[in-house]
This record gives C-alpha cells, sequence and structure tokens, in this order.
C-alpha cells in the first residue's frame, strides 16, 4: 500500500536528517521570517530591512530561479547569481529573465583561480560536485573567484543577503568570508554534511564559527540541512 504523500515526505526528512548523524539546532534568534521560491528550492528570510537597494547574491542555482524572482518581484532588488556548471549555463540561456538577475557562470570559492568539479552521485539532482565523493575523479575545472574578489569587481561593500548552496564547498567559502569580515546581514546556507567525505563535525564547527562572529539562527529547515542566520553584529 502507498503512504500519503505527507507521510513519505515526513520519512525522506527523518532520512536525510539520520545521514546528518545528529546535526540538530534550535532557533536562537526570534524574528519574522517570510518563504520566497519553490518547495524544493525556497528559503526563509527575514523582511526586516530589505528594500530595493539591497544587494542579494545567490551562489548555486541550477535550473530554479525561483527565490531569486520572488526577491526581485517582492522588494525590487538586485540578484547577483553564480553557478558555473555548463547545463546551468545553458539553462539560463533559454529563459526570460528581467534585468535585476545577473548571472555569472563562476564558481565562489577560498580561492581565484580555477577548481575541480566532479560528476553528480547517482540519483541527485546537482549537475556537478565540488565536495569529491569516494572513488570519483574530476570531471572539469571551472573558473573560481572569492566572494571578496567579486564584490571589489562589483563595487560592493556589504551582502545584504548571501544565499548558497554550493554542494560542499560551503565550508571553505563560510570560512574565507569570516576571515575577511565581509559585512553579510542574512546568511542562507545548505549544508552538506550527508556527503560520505564531510560528516556533522564540519557544520557543527561552522556554526560554532558563524556564532562566534555574530550570526545567529533565526530559521531551520525540517531535514536540518538547510539554515537561515541573522547577523547581530551588522
Amino acid at each position: 500500500m502507498k503512504l500519503p504523500k505527507k507521510f513519505r515526505r515526513r520519512l525522506r526528512a527523518i532520512a536525510r536528517w539520520l545521514q546528518g548523524k545528529g546535526v540538530l539546532y534550535t532557533r536562537d534568534l526570534y524574528r519574522p521570517v517570510e518563504w520566497h521560491g519553490s518547495e524544493r528550492c525556497g528559503w526563509a528570510i527575514s523582511p526586516e530591512g530589505v528594500t530595493g537597494d539591497s544587494i542579494v547574491y545567490s551562489l548555486g542555482i541550477g535550473d530554479d530561479v525561483s527565490f531569486d524572482l520572488s526577491l526581485i518581484e517582492r522588494y525590487g532588488v538586485r540578484v547577483y547569481a553564480f553557478d558555473p556548471t555548463p547545463e546551468t549555463a545553458e539553462w539560463i540561456a533559454r529563459q526570460s529573465l528581467p534585468g535585476r538577475f545577473r548571472y555569472q557562470p563562476v564558481a565562489i570559492s577560498d580561492k581565484d583561480g580555477t577548481v575541480d568539479f566532479f560528476a553528480p552521485v547517482p540519483g541527485s539532482k546537482c549537475s556537478t560536485l565540488q565536495a569529491r565523493i569516494p572513488g570519483q575523479t574530476p570531471s572539469h575545472r571551472v573558473a573560481a573567484r572569492r566572494l571578496r574578489s567579486v564584490m571589489r569587481e562589483l563595487g560592493h561593500d556589504r551582502i545584504d543577503i548571501l544565499k548558497m548552496d554550493i554542494e560542499g564547498a560551503e565550508y571553505d567559502v563560510l570560512q574565507d568570508l569570516l576571515e575577511e569580515r565581509i559585512p553579510v546581514r542574512q546568511l542562507l546556507v545548505e549544508f552538506h554534511h550527508r556527503f560520505p567525505t564531510i560528516g556533522a563535525r564540519k557544520t557543527k564547527e561552522a556554526v560554532r564559527l558563524l556564532r562566534a562572529h555574530g550570526f545567529r539562527i533565526s530559521w531551520i529547515s525540517a531535514t536540518c540541512n538547510e539554515y537561515s542566520f541573522w547577523n547581530i553584529s551588522n
């Protein structure tokens, strides 16, 4: 007998949480939040202070920019999207997107230059991965830029909303962000502790460092993989 959809969804959430090996937090900052984007690729943000002058960086977009378009429609923000995968570049070229959505086919990394990308694991919706899976060899190399480098090129001195879904590269990028003391008001991150080469310890360490630099958790997904942070130090 086929289980109802809501129970299947709950079972998948439990399975993903178990893959995280106990990465579990609670909110430590209570602000109103609102949802933007699709069920699969949406995020919860705080509307406080978001205006048409807000700068949004969207790292990792795949074939779903519903989050970005929702913010543009609601607030008139400018979204700067970064994703180096060929499939994404081809998909973007077929879309009719507003002028406030700007795309660059580069990876955001902790270094300028190039980085290895790897083919996705079977069944994954990700086109390529920066986090190496055991037994895999790189499929290709892509152009990479540090956040600070991109900000200088674009003339930005802050990021109001920074969203990252970059398949395991978030840990190095977050470390670089904190070391560079980049002003970020809201930070939205999907952690990939479910990957065999990462594990829960890296996510726990990343959250500890973020908290030490003033970031507080304002929202957590049911799977404990996606987090929204608010920077109380800005």
